[in-house]
Order: C-alpha cells, then structure tokens, then sequence
C-alpha cells in the first residue's frame, strides 16, 4: 500500500483502493464474539414418558358414517338426511353423548365443495371432536 502525497509526484494518480484491513478486523471481533455468546446446544431431547403399558380400549368406538354424494346429498350410516336440521341434531346426539362416537365423512370427488363445507361447520358448531375425512386415497394420483 503505498500513500499519495499530491502532484509533486509524475504518476499523479488518485488511489480508488480501500483499506479493507479495518474492516477485517472488525468482522472478526463480531464473530468471535458471536460464537461466544451462543449458548451451548445440547443434542439430546428430555421428554417425560409414561412408564408401563397403556391399558387396553375396553371397545371399539361407535362409528358414523356421513357420506356426501356428487348431487350435494347427505347420506347419515346410508340413509338419507330430509335436510340441514337434521343433520344438526345429529350431531348434536354425538356430541353430547357419554361416549362420543367418531365421525368419519367420506365425500365423493364430485361433490360440490359447498356441501362439504356445510356439514365441516355443522360438526364444529355442535361441539363434534373426533371427526375424520376418509377415503382420499383414492383421489391420490
């Protein structure tokens, strides 16, 4: 590196290099300090796990069925619903019983999204818990 004192020289040129010396030692500083005010991370997890094997299910659970054709019907364990009310106080029976059933919907892949989404909101509003969509499977590419 050299130093440029003014015009007094024949190479009269203006120095456009920067002294990046500085700003080395700088950045080394910040990661030195960074490393060590990382705490020290452990590769293990604790995790409080029950002891012994779970009891048994005394009984399957009860399962409903609610299939939802490609013409928007509702089907309740293969019977037709009149209507929405219906369907409500349906739910509603499986939501407040001592042992709550599970609900499985299996919509048709040409039922409208619409009916689907009604009878999603119909078991949340009635406090339905344990409610699953299946058959997707056979929409699996």
């Amino acid at each position: 590196m050299g130093m440029n004192l003014g015009p007094a020289d024949s190479d009269a040129e203006v120095m456009m290099d920067i002294n990046t010396t500085p700003l080395i030692d700088v950045m080394l500083v910040l990661i030195i300090m960074l490393i060590i005010t990382i705490p020290v991370q452990l590769h293990a997890v604790n995790l409080n796990l029950p002891q012994g094997k779970p009891p048994p299910p005394n009984k399957p659970p009860v399962v409903v069925t609610i299939d939802i054709n490609a013409d928007g019907s509702v089907l309740w364990d293969s019977v037709l619903l009149a209507d929405r009310s219906t369907l409500d106080l349906k739910l509603r029976q499986v939501a407040l019983a001592a042992e709550p059933s599970e609900v499985h919907l299996r919509p048709d892949g040409q039922a409208p999204y619409g009916a689907v989404a009604r009878v999603l909101s119909s078991a949340q509003r009635s406090g339905v818990t344990q409610l699953g969509v299946v058959g997707n499977e056979r929409f699996a590419p």
